[in-house]
């Protein structure tokens, strides 16, 4: 799960991956700018002079049992291994075509994986040592750890140009994030596994790391938690023994995302030269009694809730019946006077060309629900609005059904 820490002018978010038996949209977080307006999307200002700096502590549990490698614990091996499930998990997003994360389209923009020594190389607790790098930590301690938790991402996001923490520079805008750290509980509560211990009798009982790993990517790039089953950004991880997708491979390096997953990194980080993955579909979901809605508290912004807020808009490929993508509806933000507005509007982006679409509505009320989702919602808003700004609680008190069209 997530909960948003305010610091100073910098904005801390902090993702869990939460284990469940089971395994829906792509939903970003939002940072409101310091001056007012509009909630701007959380994302990396990528360019070849400045490059995604990433690394990893190679600091490991003292038990034997924590992360199972084929390689003998505390070898050169054992990094190694450890070292491609870090590196194939970031190639699962960096393989999506139609994005400038695209390494194969733009190389360069994605610094090479280091290795760091100390256990501590993590935001620790009190983000006393937030530095701007980007780690991977296995052997780090926190209070976030609590029962359920197997892993969790700390983002910290800019509020303001100019401003910069650690090795990250000054920000160019709001919401640009400035450093994004994960952290692997250690406490003999979890057992991790490589994939090639995954297929053993020994891996059964283990989580699988790559899956793990990349879903918490998934929050460094921006994005939240996702209520499409298959995808990979869903808020719980696959059993023990289990993965997510299929394993990448160099033919498809991205291939444990979903379809859903993709739409959401290419959202955020659209490539200029793609000229496939350019459809948008956008409405609103209305209730069909508007004296539905005057039960509901308005948000402290000054106008109405004119439309069902916090429905999960569903695309889906009308001749295969695959779930495309998805997103979190409800709002908008006028671009005149920068002012919120919760009117069930929705937008889903960067959708492939040449497809038939059926977009659905549906209640956050399933495995997935609107706690599951509370950062996205919140962030809208963001503390330093308050009081001008209230988000409304999630709508779940609805049933969907679709308006015959006009003859």
């Amino acid at each position: 799960m997530k909960r948003p820490i305010a610091m100073a002018t910098l904005l801390v978010f902090l993702v869990a991956a939460v284990h469940t038996p089971d395994a829906f949209s792509y939903t970003t977080d939002s940072t409101v700018p310091l001056a007012g307006g509009c909630p701007q999307p959380n994302r990396w200002n990528l360019s070849l002079a400045s490059p995604l700096n990433r690394r990893w502590s190679t600091s490991l549990p003292l038990t034997s049992n924590t992360i199972l490698t084929v390689a003998a614990q505390g070898t050169p091996a054992q990094l190694d291994e450890i070292e491609q499930s870090i590196s194939d998990s970031f190639e699962a997003w960096t393989g999506v075509p139609g994005t400038t994360f695209n390494t194969a389209a733009h190389p360069g923009l994605i610094a090479p994986l280091a290795r760091v020594t100390p256990a501590n190389s993590c935001t620790n607790d009190q983000q006393s040592n937030a530095d701007g790098l980007n780690t991977i930590c296995f052997n780090q301690p926190s209070v976030a750890f609590t029962s359920g938790v197997l892993a969790f991402t700390r983002v910290i996001t800019a509020n303001a140009p100019g401003v910069s923490i650690g090795a990250s520079g000054p920000a160019a805008f709001a919401g640009q994030i400035l450093d994004a750290d994960t952290l692997f509980r250690n406490d003999n509560q979890a057992t991790y596994a490589t994939p090639a211990v995954l297929a053993t009798p020994q891996g059964q009982g283990a989580y699988d790391l790559e899956s793990l790993l990349a879903h918490e990517l998934g929050h460094w790039f921006g994005l939240d938690h996702s209520a499409v089953w298959r995808a990979l950004m869903f808020p719980y991880a696959p059993p023990p023994g289990q993965f997510l997708g299929d394993r990448p491979v160099a033919q498809a390096p991205d291939g444990p995302l979903s379809d859903d997953d993709r739409v959401g990194i290419r959202s955020l980080y659209p490539d200029p030269a793609d000229s496939t993955n350019i459809g948008t579909i956008s409405g609103q979901i209305l209730p069909a009694n508007r004296f539905a809605l005057a039960n509901i508290p308005a948000p402290a912004t000054g106008s109405f809730i004119t439309g069902i807020f916090g429905a999960h808009v569903v695309a889906v490929d009308a001749d295969t019946g695959s779930v495309i993508a998805a997103t979190l509806g409800g709002w908008s933000c006028n671009a005149a006077n920068q002012q919120l507005q919760f009117d069930g509007s929705y937008e889903i982006q960067r959708l492939p060309l040449n497809h038939n679409y059926k977009i659905y509505a549906q209640p956050l009320e399933g495995l997935v629900t609107p706690a599951n989702l509370s950062d996205p919602i919140q962030s809208l808003c963001g503390p330093q609005s308050a009081p001008s700004c209230t988000a409304p609680a999630a709508n779940t008190y609805f049933n969907p059904r679709a308006r015959p069209a006009s003859p």
